[in-house]
């Protein structure tokens, strides 16, 4: 259990929760699922009722053995070990209780990849950010996040409802794609939130360009923001 902790992983107990994931899904007999964190398959046995297949990663090999001679029966699972956010598989539907550690990654990564929708579970802290309303609580994967998906929080779930239980209550999201994101355009825009006090006429300094706006980055809409960033990326 060491080693799932500090990859910031903790193993979602509860089986009703597992379903209310499941549930949300809206998974039909024609969707491919991508799960990232198999762990001790809690979620992946009821996608596969649902779905046409399931490729599930994890990057702790001993789990992926393990789920091998727990789930051998299932015809329509693929089970994998290894880095999720590196693999190239097709899929319709995401779902995954995130390991801590890597949620900005992982929406980074989501919102390069075209998918349908998706179910994740969050620590609450993480969910806020996406979340976020203010202009002064937005982060860069604020702007990332709901600028490429529809997000809509659909429960919350207690930290007694993991082993070993978090520090923190987690939320789970519903998420569906309405735009992808280049790799270039993420990183303007976690650049342009590393000069947030600076005015736009200031930040574009930093990129050879000009502009007479003196608007800083919370003073901009998310929609301005993506619009600074694309302004940056043109050549």
């Amino acid at each position: 259990m060491i080693k799932r902790k500090r990859l910031g992983q903790h193993f979602l107990t509860s089986n009703s929760i597992a379903k209310s994931i499941v549930s949300e899904a809206k998974i039909t007999k024609n969707d491919i699922v991508f799960e990232i964190g198999t762990g001790q398959g809690i979620l992946t046995s009821l996608l596969c009722e649902k779905a046409d297949k399931v490729i599930s990663v994890d990057l702790d090999e001993e789990l992926i053995k393990n789920a091998k001679l727990k789930f051998s029966h299932l015809n329509n699972l693929v089970l994998k070990s290894g880095d999720g956010l590196k693999k190239k598989d097709l899929f319709t539907i995401f779902v995954s209780n995130l390991p801590y550690s890597r949620s900005k990654d992982a929406i980074e990564w989501l919102a390069q990849t075209p998918f349908s929708h998706g179910v994740i579970m969050v620590q609450k802290e993480f969910a806020d950010k996406l979340l976020a309303k203010s202009s002064k609580n937005r982060k860069a994967i604020s702007i990332i996040a709901t600028s490429a998906f529809e997000i809509t929080a659909v429960l919350k779930v207690a930290k007694n409802n993991f082993s070993p239980p978090p520090k923190i209550d987690s939320v789970v999201l519903k998420i569906i794609q309405k735009n992808n994101l280049s790799e270039e355009l993420i990183q303007t825009i976690n650049k342009i939130f590393s000069y947030r006090r600076k005015t736009v006429k200031n930040i574009l300094k930093q990129f050879n360009k000009e502009s007479d706006i003196d608007k800083r980055v919370d003073d901009l809409s998310g929609e301005e923001i993506i619009s600074l960033a694309n302004q940056i990326l043109k050549k």
